[in-house]
């Protein structure tokens, strides 16, 4: 080859390269990482180190990457009342270091070979749980959440043999390794900060919502208007419900009316909830922790529905089985939602634009976010900017 022949040939190699390197900068960077994928992963994020749940920056590692897994690159994680409750131990002992976060949302920087529901680019999310048995009668029928072998693998804190901590680790963190099933797709059309939410607050809603056959024209009471409660209100809504919000704060009143609630009614007694006995088809209840129940109950009518989703310090609540032998109402509990309907609950809001109310923050702010929760000052869902880890 002639010394200019080599000169042209080498110029136009290296803008080509440069072309490439623009224009599929992240398909690159995954087809190199994945030659690195058999050892661990290396991530950083934010952890509570005992029950005081105080969070604070820890450098840990993640599992090898496998042949049907997705590594994603966190870019939003949401945060939800269930963190505080299991870092500070309210539900049992934990293993600590601990990473929370079950409302992860970024994108996928690579695939294992044996991966076929996403590609290098998209964008995805990880809601409560990351693994089952896949074997089992419920985990065919697509309700992975009651797993009855294993049990479902939580995001964050189940043991995990696989983990370099022994259990596994949340999405307040700049990645995670998950097997594809696990992994839902979230449509292009919807910013990332709204999906994280769904992932968590927005199954727990719409899933018994669903199940009770919710129909247009229904009379539908939500209790708790916080992350979970206000959307609740809002996909009740577009089904074309009535929703009764009620809340114990009047500073609320205002955007329960805006998330489309027919009435807000604040509760601060028994009293101001008896005009409503016997009056509703369904209503569920987000409230985190223990309290009066047993007459908001009876706002449900005869042989109608009431579902707990908020899950109080040990689980533990009080109802007043004088006030069920008359009301006559039904009361259950609900976790999520399976794979296949959490991934129906993102695309359903993608495409009739039901969006969370988000405070984006820091991952600094963490600690102050997790107070105003405790507080009922977060309005509605505090997502963390992960970028900021």
């Amino acid at each position: 080859m002639k010394k200019a022949s080599r000169r042209k040939f080498i110029q136009q190699s290296a803008m080509t390269t440069t072309g490439l390197l623009l224009t599929y900068p992240t398909r690159l960077f995954s087809q190199t990482t994945e030659t690195n994928m058999s050892s661990n992963i290396k991530s950083k994020g934010y952890a509570g180190k005992d029950k005081l749940g105080n969070l604070q920056l820890w450098n840990f590692e993640r599992r090898p990457f496998g042949d049907n897994d997705v590594l994603i690159d966190i870019k939003y994680s949401g945060i939800c009342h269930s963190d505080i409750h299991t870092i500070k131990g309210h539900w049992g002992p934990q293993h600590y270091p601990q990473v929370p976060g079950h409302e992860i949302a970024g994108i996928v920087t690579a695939v294992g070979k044996n991966v076929t529901k996403f590609k290098v680019g998209d964008k995805a999310g990880v809601g409560c749980m990351v693994n089952s048995c896949m074997q089992c009668d419920s985990c065919k029928k697509g309700e992975e959440h009651h797993c009855e072998t294993t049990g479902m693998t939580g995001t964050y804190g189940s043991p995990e043999k696989s983990s370099p901590s022994g259990i596994t680790q949340g999405g307040y963190s700049n990645n995670i390794v998950v097997n594809e099933h696990f992994a839902i797709k979230i449509p292009a059309s919807m910013e990332l900060k709204f999906a994280a939410p769904l992932l968590c607050a927005g199954i727990t809603t719409y899933s018994p919502l669903m199940r009770v056959g919710m129909k247009k024209g229904d009379k539908i009471g939500v209790v708790g208007i916080g992350g979970l409660g206000h959307l609740a209100i809002k996909l009740a809504v577009s089904k074309g419900a009535e929703v009764y919000a009620f809340t114990t704060s009047e500073s609320k009143l205002d955007d329960i009316r805006s998330f489309g609630a027919k009435e807000a009614i604040v509760v601060k007694g028994a009293d101001d909830l008896k005009p409503w006995f016997g009056k509703l088809d369904f209503m569920i209840s987000t409230v985190p922790y223990s309290y009066d129940m047993s007459n908001y109950i009876s706002c449900v009518k005869p042989y109608g529905y009431f579902t707990q989703v908020g899950q109080p310090v040990n689980g533990e609540l009080t109802i007043n089985n004088f006030n069920m032998i008359f009301n006559r109402v039904n009361f259950n509990g609900s976790l999520i939602g399976g794979i296949p309907e959490t991934q129906e609950v993102i695309d359903y809001c993608a495409k009739n634009k039901i969006y969370p109310q988000v405070q984006i923050i820091k991952a600094e702010e963490i600690n102050d976010a997790w107070q105003q929760v405790v507080d009922k000052k977060a309005r509605y869902r505090f997502v963390i900017d992960t970028t900021t880890i």
